[in-house]
């Protein structure tokens, strides 16, 4: 009977740790090889937002849909920014204008010198302005900081948007890298430089990860640490967000 008994506490014994292992991700090492689940993440992701009040005009993207890098993405109306770069011109023209006749007069004695420095002045102050115009109608055209896809896309056509307001969730097409947590023990044999197997659940494929980046900290709550490594020879299947279990053999 006691015998029988303790079997069965260790049998529990043993499902508990299994259990905690689990919850955290992170299998118990059998035979030397250490399981953890990972995360396939874009090697660059970002959210273009709206620079300024207008509406849209354009839209040259959608779901999924790629592009290269300096290519217009999002085309806003922005005719009174047209009209301003306009009137700066016009601006900058009647300064240079007004400075040329300063100089002249000041040839023939007939201006002080102070004319012609205040009319200077007043020449660079319009070409700033201008400047301002330019940068101002330049955000009316956003194009692509980088290749790569589009993974949402916020607004529509003609819509209004205020500034700062998300437009279009943008991932790099570059190969994905991966994200994973270990537990801090690991430190004492896993370097960068490691090379480990991953398993993807979405699509049941096989790849080859190596360990390229340790943070610099352990978290103390968790007792682990976060990893990003490579995948070699990824291929177009490979989508960020996807996820599977990544091997270690420490043997």
């Amino acid at each position: 009977m006691k015998v029988a008994v303790l079997l069965l506490s260790l049998v529990m014994g043993a499902g508990s740790i299994y259990s905690q292992a689990h919850a955290q991700g992170i299998s118990a090492p059998l035979g030397g090889e250490y399981i953890v689940r990972v995360l396939v993440a874009s090697e660059i992701e970002t959210t273009l937002a709206s620079p300024l009040l207008g509406r849209v005009r354009k839209l040259n993207v959608s779901l999924g849909s790629g592009f290269r890098k300096g290519e217009t993405l999002v085309v806003f109306y922005c005719e009174e920014q047209a009209a301003r770069t306009a009137m700066g011109a016009a601006e900058v023209a009647a300064a240079r204008e007004n400075h040329e006749a300063k100089l002249r007069l000041q040839g023939l004695q007939s201006a002080a010198e102070i004319e012609v420095a205040l009319a200077a002045a007043a020449l660079e102050k319009a070409r700033a302005q201008l400047a301002l115009y330019r940068t101002q109608a330049a955000e009316c055209v956003m194009k692509a900081p980088f290749a790569g896809r589009a993974a949402k896309v916020h607004v529509k056509p003609h819509q209004s948007v205020t500034a700062g307001q998300p437009l279009v969730d943008i991932v790099s097409d570059a190969p994905p890298k991966l994200r994973l947590n270990v537990p801090s023990k690991w430190l004492a044999w896993l370097k960068i430089g490691r090379v480990f197997t991953v398993t993807i659940d979405e699509n049941y494929r096989t790849y080859q990860g190596q360990v390229t980046a340790i943070n610099a900290r352990v978290d103390a709550a968790s007792q682990s640490v976060e990893l990003e490594a490579a995948v070699k020879n990824p291929g177009p299947e490979l989508l960020p967000g996807m996820s599977g279990t990544a091997l270690f053999d420490n043997r």
